[in-house]
């Protein structure tokens, strides 16, 4: 399919589907044949808990850098940027507190939609089909980098060809590395720069730990023990763990992945053939069903949304999942956990981790399951340049620590910012902590897994897997290996 034809159909397909002319599966189907990945699929998925982000006070953009603004935007001032994103950390804190500097400094004016995102994914797919430049930025969720690489600067690029534009000490190499190779790089192409990560980290109630006398889990079955004795003695009232095991939802995959990932195997094998049927994998659902006894008895019907209310309120007392949740939890008028949660490194897998050469597409096994975006301009702006300037200001340092420190304590992109004073000084207890932050940067070097990257993932993450891993759950195998077995022909006949 010649690329004009792509982005007319891609174009059609997200349209028809947002209008509902179309159902989920068929659109799974299409899309996938276009290389959208999961971000596209979990139609109606919302991010884990954002914190409000908090009052400015006396944090606000360095002199420095607005100087810079205000200098180069001379010949743009009066242009308007558009940007469709998900509502994420750095779209909120941005959106909500930081845009009045820039565009004060700049004298552009920012316009930011934060939609859910299947309405970002439509809005950016009409807009790559029809060429019209409506938005000059894109938000990209890390699976749609193949999808849209041709579309977008690569901003190594950008700093290379307009070094009257670049911003002083933007510094494109302090960009985590493993985020770098995650999140944006596409056959040697940056698509944007790593914009935002939510990634698996350890949580447990430090309380419930110490009455039992436990110190915090660093093997898988030492998890295990620990949550099955917390859920003995104090269940119904308490649970032990908790899960996102909603069948058919992309979160019961995420779950899953980590624990295979941590019995040392793959969702792919190096033949580019299912492999979570294999004997790491049945290794991996033996672990996870001794583990769902642990967890309260709604976790099934539960994404992320749910299990993360089931610590906040109280029910459950540990999880590994999203560190975007740990400032929810400090928040007293959000959470009953407030001061009581602690973060620590996940588990170490209990068979060694698969190399990618190993593993098929691109995956990189890892118990830190990681779910990041990107920032990147459109190549169909209609003010490139003047997009280029907000991007590098949206994403320098300075506005990374303006975002960690006021839009709710969450992961930074960026080396330098996890030890700037102004990050430091919320390692608290309270709303937007920050105190977990070393323990997010510490998974993102060690621990971090990444999904596997091809076309068909689309379907195969919301919709394949989940779908009979929830009916593993409801009881309709007579084995895990039967469900498995059954996923493995799904998966090998769709990829083909």
């Amino acid at each position: 399919m010649k690329d004009q034809q792509r982005k007319e159909y891609l174009a059609s397909i997200t349209d028809r589907y947002v209008r509902r002319k179309i159902g989920r599966r068929s659109f799974l189907k299409s899309a996938s044949q276009l290389g959208l990945g999961l971000g596209a699929l979990g139609m109606g998925m919302t991010r884990p808990f954002l914190p409000t982000a908090q009052a400015a006070g006396n944090l606000v953009p360095s002199d420095e850098v607005m100087a810079w603004v205000r200098d180069v935007s001379k010949p743009f001032a009066g242009t308007t940027l558009r940007l469709a994103t998900e509502s994420t950390p750095p779209s909120n804190a941005i959106n909500s507190q930081l845009k009045p500097f820039f565009e004060e400094a700049s004298g552009m004016k920012v316009e930011i939609e934060v939609l859910p995102l299947e309405q970002v994914l439509q809005k950016l797919t009409l807009d790559i089909a029809s060429q019209l430049g409506t938005f000059d930025l894109y938000y990209i969720d890390q699976s749609w980098a193949a999808a849209v690489s041709r579309d977008v600067f690569d901003p190594r690029e950008q700093l290379a060809e307009k070094p009257d534009l670049a911003m002083p000490d933007y510094n494109i190499d302090d960009f985590l590395p493993a985020l770098v190779d995650g999140i944006v790089k596409y056959e040697g192409r940056w698509v944007g720069v790593p914009y935002d990560i939510p990634i698996f980290i350890m949580m447990y109630r430090r309380d419930i730990w110490e009455k039992f006398g436990f110190d915090a889990p660093t093997e898988l079955e030492q998890y295990y023990q620990q949550a099955k004795a917390v859920t003995d003695e104090m269940g119904p009232d308490l649970f032990g763990s908790t899960g996102q095991m909603r069948s058919g939802h992309y979160s019961l995959e995420t779950d899953w992945t980590a624990w295979l990932w941590g019995h040392g195997g793959s969702i792919f094998g190096s033949d580019r053939k299912f492999s979570g049927n294999d004997d790491a994998g049945l290794a991996a659902m033996e672990y996870w069903t001794r583990l769902w006894k642990t967890m309260p008895p709604g976790v099934t019907g539960w994404t992320w949304d749910g299990q993360g209310q089931s610590i906040a309120q109280g029910v459950a007392a540990s999880m590994l999942s999203w560190g975007e949740f740990f400032p929810f939890f400090d928040d007293p008028k959000a959470s009953k956990v407030s001061g009581l949660m602690e973060a620590v490194r996940v588990p170490a897998p209990k068979s060694p981790l698969r190399t990618v050469n190993e593993t098929g597409f691109g995956e990189i096994p890892g118990i830190g399951h990681q779910g990041g975006s990107s920032l990147a301009v459109s190549r169909n702006s209609k003010s490139p340049d003047a997009a280029w300037i907000f991007m590098q200001w949206a994403t320098s340092m300075d506005t990374q620590v303006l975002i960690t420190t006021l839009g709710g304590g969450t992961g930074p992109t960026r080396f330098s910012v996890y030890d700037d004073p102004r990050v430091l000084a919320n390692n608290r207890v309270g709303p937007g902590t920050t105190r977990h932050l070393p323990i997010v940067r510490a998974t993102i070097a060690e621990d971090m897994g990444s999904e596997p990257d091809l076309p068909q993932w689309a379907e195969l993450s919301s919709d394949t897997i989940p779908v009979r891993l929830g009916k593993y759950f409801a009881g309709d195998y007579e084995s895990a290996k039967e469900a498995m077995d059954d996923i493995a022909e799904a998966v090998d006949r769709i990829v083909g």
